[in-house]
């Protein structure tokens, strides 16, 4: 099939393409050629919608190639936005936003329900639920969760603050300054959404702390500059240290290394 009478996918849900990889593809097609046909559908005027295969048409033309091996199939809308994303989501070629708009335009578009997006894509209705709620997120959040800077877990966990517009800002940038994991996340959102309570676990657990151990805490704190956690049970536990920059994490590393 000729490359220049396929037209692109309308239905592609990726937006972002990784660079270096379409030019270590197109490197790998200048040398072997395709070795995995694309998957076409028959357009207006003699040319061929792009189905499955975006990633090899680009890096063919790229490399120069004329022509590449294609199969044609006569398939519906709907059938091929679903193949485009089942092959995106296989690859693990989508970021959560991505996702989030690919599932929210098959309801929209298709009138598909969510269990039936479940069953087309292999993921479970809840998660198809979670993914959809992220569009309800400001473009800034949403940009966080496409560049990389969020996680799809950082996400569901913001979701208790999206009636929270001044929250949530406020978590999104403590989360991205300290590199919070998700687990941390949650309880930054739980004090958030809850202050008094958050108040109260903290007060209990620095109760069930024993005198010694909240000691060598605050020691440790002092020496290293950096937040510290112990968790002990019974003289067995760990410690956590907490570093919110590089230098932090330099100096940390600089004064626990062995001489």
């Amino acid at each position: 099939m000729s490359v220049e009478l396929i037209d692109p996918n309308p239905y592609q849900t990726r937006r972002r393409i990784n660079e270096e990889g379409l030019k270590e593809l197109a490197d790998s097609i200048r040398t072997s050629g395709v070795v995995q046909p694309v998957m076409l559908r028959p357009g207006a005027n003699g040319r061929f919608q792009l189905v499955a295969g975006e990633r090899r048409w680009l890096a063919s033309k790229r490399a120069g190639r004329m022509t590449l091996p294609a199969v044609i199939k006569q398939i519906s809308n709907e059938q091929a936005m679903e193949i485009t994303i089942v092959e995106n989501l296989q690859r693990e070629d989508l970021n959560p936003i991505e996702q989030a708009r690919a599932f929210e335009r098959l309801s929209r578009e298709f009138g598909m329900t969510q269990e039936q997006i479940a069953t087309r894509t292999g993921k479970d209705r809840a998660s198809i639920a979670n993914f959809i709620r992220l569009l309800k997120f400001p473009p800034a959040v949403q940009d966080a969760l496409e560049s990389g800077a969020l996680t799809f877990g950082h996400g569901k966990v913001l979701g208790a603050l999206t009636g929270l517009p001044e929250q949530l800002e406020k978590a999104v940038r403590q989360v991205s300054a300290k590199s919070l994991s998700v687990r941390q996340t949650e309880e930054l959102v739980a004090d958030m959404v809850n202050p008094e309570a958050g108040e109260r676990r903290r007060a209990k657990a620095a109760r069930a702390l024993d005198p010694n151990v909240r000691e060598a805490q605050r020691t440790l704190e002092r020496t290293l500059g950096v937040k510290v956690e112990i968790k002990d049970s019974k003289g067995k536990g760990k410690i956590i240290l907490k570093y919110g920059s590089l230098e932090d994490f330099d100096r940390i590393v600089a004064a626990l290394a062995v001489k």
